[in-house]
């Protein structure tokens, strides 16, 4: 799948979008056409994959917060070799040549109060793997001119998806997007995926199945009030979050009470509709789009918009599935472009800007000599 470079101002951009997520459910890989004419962005996914990632890398990534530099270096150059095999293995089957590939990387660590965060998988593997350029490490510029590094996918919700008043993920994490007086504003509003995932792991599964063992539970008043009681809660935005607030501030409230596992997720479950709904409840009534994997969870969404007062607008599940990693490949496009591709109204940075390391290919492409497999 070679390509020579490419000139960086075209109209047509044919681009690879990577998005591994917190909850650890597989790699996400979208092949997509960027367009841009009359002044708007426009896109068409060709294909669209998820990879499961094998048992080592797994649980590699769940426990690198652990790991030393040394291991943390390894880390990073081991998952973006893996990156590389996988998006060249998921384009050796398209017929549409590649331009670009996007990738988020997987986040290890996000403390932006910090001044620091990390995505491993580095793109001069993926580069390297495939023969194709590749932008990668998103948000670390951000962080350094000052802002959370977060959320980047806003940009790609007012570029992409204008028929929406708000878009609404509910990934690891819950996002809202949305336009005030024509600036993009986001937020994260609760935890979602993560921390039920991280539950339901206690008891040896991956996840909550169209959230059957919530709806079993029973609903703890003095719990749902000590999580909506978390300080975070009461913030302005710009604001994010990370597996960082969950260990230092979500665990410790949900260790005090020694509740059967089915309670405790019935009052996650109402906690991150409050959350959510209190949020979008605040604004004009208007269209959501709601994507992510937290769509799927059937209990989860009957809570949701039995609270909201707007209209929810499920779209198909390539955009449910796909949306996060389809956006990222704008955000590659725009990089390569070197036009604003990080809103500072989103994140707080001190000025937009153009954000991502670029990494060109070179001769020796190994991954076309399929020497290595996970």
């Amino acid at each position: 799948m070679r390509r020579p470079s490419i000139p960086w101002i075209k109209d047509n951009y044919v681009v690879a979008g990577l998005m591994s997520g917190t909850s650890l459910d597989g790699l996400d890989m979208v092949l997509c056409e960027i367009q841009r004419g009359s002044g708007e962005w426009t896109y068409h996914i060709i294909a669209a994959q998820t990879a499961p990632y094998p048992d080592q890398i797994k649980e590699q990534l769940a426990t690198a917060q652990f790991m030393d530099g040394l291991q943390l270096c390894h880390l990073h150059n081991t998952f973006g070799d893996f990156l590389g095999l996988q998006v060249h293995e998921f384009l050796s089957d398209q017929k549409a040549p590649c331009d670009l590939i996007a990738s988020h990387g997987h986040t290890i660590f996000h403390r932006p109060d910090q001044g620091l965060t990390l995505q491993v998988g580095n793109g001069l593997q993926i580069a390297y793997r495939t023969g194709i350029s590749t932008v990668f490490d998103f948000r670390s510029q951000d962080v350094t001119l000052g802002g959370q590094g977060a959320p980047l996918v806003p940009i790609g919700d007012r570029l992409l998806f204008t028929e929406y008043d708000y878009c609404l993920n509910l990934g690891g994490f819950s996002n809202i997007s949305y336009e005030e007086e024509g600036r993009r504003l986001a937020f994260d509003p609760s935890p979602v995926n993560f921390i039920i995932n991280h539950c339901m792991q206690t008891v040896g599964e991956p996840y909550d199945k169209d959230g059957q063992t919530a709806r079993s539970g029973t609903l703890h008043g003095e719990l749902l009030n000590a999580l909506n009681a978390l300080d975070y809660y009461q913030k302005k935005g710009p604001k994010s979050l990370g597996r960082e607030w969950v260990e230092t501030d979500f665990l410790p409230v949900l260790d005090r009470y020694k509740l059967p596992l089915k309670d405790q997720l019935r009052t996650i479950y109402e906690h991150i509709a409050i959350q959510i709904s209190n949020s979008l409840n605040s604004f004009e009534k208007g269209r959501i789009l709601v994507t992510g994997g937290g769509v799927y969870n059937i209990f989860l969404l009957e809570l949701l918009t039995r609270r909201l007062l707007h209209k929810v607008i499920i779209p198909p599940s390539e955009i449910i599935d796909y949306k996060e990693a389809l956006i990222f490949a704008l955000l590659g496009v725009l990089r390569f472009r070197e036009e604003t591709n990080c809103l500072a109204s989103v994140t707080g940075a001190c000025q937009d800007h153009s954000s991502g390391m670029i990494a060109h290919p070179y001769p020796g492409n190994l991954a076309e000599a399929g020497d290595k497999k996970y």
